[in-house]
């Protein structure tokens, strides 16, 4: 038995989803106890030339999204990112699980040779399906969730690694 496209990406998307879930009601719950203002976790990163929580968690969600669409062969989904709380980062990633859940096997296999182009304003980068996912995508995805892991484990949110793996 082989593993399709769709096996080697959806699975991946909803647990990386899960985990964000886990991370984000911990770290609402830890600023609650605290008695921290929310921003200072929300806004903070691990270097000054890094995303933020809140950005990291963006495009953690974006990755999915256009995964899906693309691989698909759907337009690259519009994703305005306007969350400033951590209850609206919570429904980022709960709509981004719904709108994976609306892909099919069907959808998603079979577009292994399939050319994916994305233009960004500096640079063309193009794909076959395969590479798209596993040389941008899925590198993309879990860079940008263990960065807002690593932020909130940063800040003492008491995280770890089960969280990341959506285990725990």
């Amino acid at each position: 038995m082989s593993l399709g496209i769709y096996d080697l990406s959806v699975p991946a998307f909803q647990r990386s989803l899960k985990s964000l879930t886990t991370i984000l009601t911990k770290g609402a719950a830890h600023v609650e106890a605290k008695k921290l203002e929310p921003a200072a976790l929300l806004t903070a990163r691990l270097y000054p030339d890094m995303f933020h929580l809140t950005r990291q968690v963006q495009m953690s969600t974006s990755m999915i999204k256009w995964g899906c669409a693309l691989l698909a062969g759907l337009e690259r989904p519009d994703d305005p990112s306007t969350e400033t709380t951590f209850d609206e980062l919570k429904t980022r990633v709960a709509k981004t699980g719904e709108y994976v859940a609306g892909f099919s096997p069907s959808q998603l296999n079979g577009s292994e040779d399939k050319p994916v182009k994305l233009v960004f304003p500096r640079v063309t980068l193009e794909f076959t399906g395969k590479s798209f996912l596993l040389e941008f995508i899925l590198p993309n995805l879990y860079f940008h969730t263990a960065m807002a892991y690593g932020i909130l484990r940063h800040n003492g949110v008491e995280v770890g690694k089960g969280d990341f793996l959506a285990r725990g």
